[in-house]
């Protein structure tokens, strides 16, 4: 692995029309459902479909993280060299015999590579998302301003040309994961900037249904936004875990190594530095595992507890009850599979399932900014009697 170029271009051309072909297949069976729809519809639906896709893709990526697959093709943006595994069947055959169990292997190498292809079938959808809503704005600017124009506005086309931006500095950090060799701060920031671009596509795709329809008194609004921002957080702390691979540093619960407060190790939270090493170069402790598992465990309570008051406060309110039910739900299957990591032995697919809800977790959230609005708490009024006279 250490002779093959991390960067090899040649297939570059092979690995566009991969991309352009998964892309354009959704976008014809889209065009062929909405044919008859106004360009807002098209738009609409054309969101949603990247959003789904994109979700999807967030679940293969961990999946590849989950397999061990992120280094099954050593070199960006081909596998040696090839658009395919199939053209680096002696090199993949190579690695795999010297190291049967190691990084690379053929059903690795196909893992990664098709997280590769999907990753550029989202980016061609990105593509045609962001100059189907500037030639939409554009028409809009011209064409007379009717009721129905006005019930169906678009988005503006800075978001979708935001979200291009995006995903452009998202495959940048999927190169970076394979050339760094699994550099636990590109990773998480790779993970990070995924469930970003969901929740770039999920405020485009409420716009749609009418920004800021439900009222949300300011005080559930303004712990709206710190669920919002403590459940990234958490997020990075669990991209973290599973980055250093600390999911089974403490393989008991509720306690961590028969202790509630083990010992406690914060070179794990260097943030500059290999895989397995500290920043100087020497091996990680496992007491630094140990504290990058039990800090996320620890502000997992936090975080539930103030997800379980939102939803709390999100079903008083009839316009936001299925935001809440879904966070409530989604707090479950956090809890559910985040314990199953830990007892059950880090079982793949409830390690997928917990990345998956992280992410629903974020769309929901999302959702629910984009939906409300912050509004002000009515005042009581005294209203005095009237005052009665007599008619003479």
């Amino acid at each position: 692995m250490d002779s093959v170029d991390l960067y090899n271009f040649e297939p570059l051309l092979q690995l566009l029309a991969v991309g352009l072909l998964l892309g354009l297949l959704p976008l014809a069976w889209l065009w062929r459902r909405h044919r008859q729809a106004s360009g807002p519809v098209r738009l609409k639906a054309l969101t949603l479909l990247t959003l789904f896709i994109t979700f999807d893709l967030v679940l293969f990526g961990a999946f590849t993280r989950l397999t061990d697959s992120g280094l099954g093709c050593p070199d960006w943006p081909g596998c040696y060299g090839s658009a395919s595994p199939i053209g680096a069947r002696a090199e993949i055959t190579a690695a795999q015999t010297a190291m049967p169990t190691g990084p690379v292997t053929h059903s690795k190498a196909w893992i990664e590579m098709v997280h590769r292809y999907m990753a550029s079938g989202v980016g061609v959808l990105i593509i045609a998302l962001a100059w189907m809503t500037w030639r939409q704005h554009r028409q809009a600017r011209v064409a007379p301003v009717t009721a129905s124009t006005l019930q169906a506005s678009t988005v503006h086309p800075f978001w979708p040309l935001l979200t291009l931006v995006w995903v452009c500095l998202q495959g940048a950090f999927g190169a970076l994961t394979v050339t760094m060799k699994l550099f636990p701060a590109i990773v998480t920031l790779h993970l990070v900037f995924g469930l970003g671009l969901l929740a770039l596509l999920t405020a485009q795709a409420v716009r749609y249904q009418g920004w800021g329809e439900q009222g949300l008194p300011a005080r559930w609004r303004l712990l709206l936004w710190v669920a919002f921002a403590v459940l990234w957080l958490q997020i990075a702390l669990g991209g973290w875990v599973s980055t250093n691979y600390a999911v089974l540093a403490c393989p008991d619960f509720p306690t961590c190594h028969g202790r509630w407060w083990p010992e406690q190790n914060w070179q794990g939270f260097a943030l500059w530095r290999e895989l397995g090493h500290t920043p100087d170069g020497q091996l990680l402790p496992f007491a630094a595992l140990v504290t990058i598992h039990f800090v996320h465990r620890t502000a997992a309570w936090g975080v539930l507890a103030l997800l379980l008051i939102l939803a709390w406060g999100l079903y008083r309110h009839s316009g936001l009850r299925r935001q809440a039910q879904a966070v409530a739900a989604l707090c479950a299957l956090q809890f559910a599979t985040g314990l199953s990591n830990v007892v059950l032995d880090w079982p793949l697919l409830a390690a997928v399932l917990h990345t998956g809800g992280a992410a629903a977790l974020v769309i929901v959230l999302t959702w629910t900014l984009a939906a409300s609005r912050a509004v002000s708490a009515p005042r009581a009024m005294s209203v005095a009697p009237l005052s009665t006279g007599t008619v003479s």
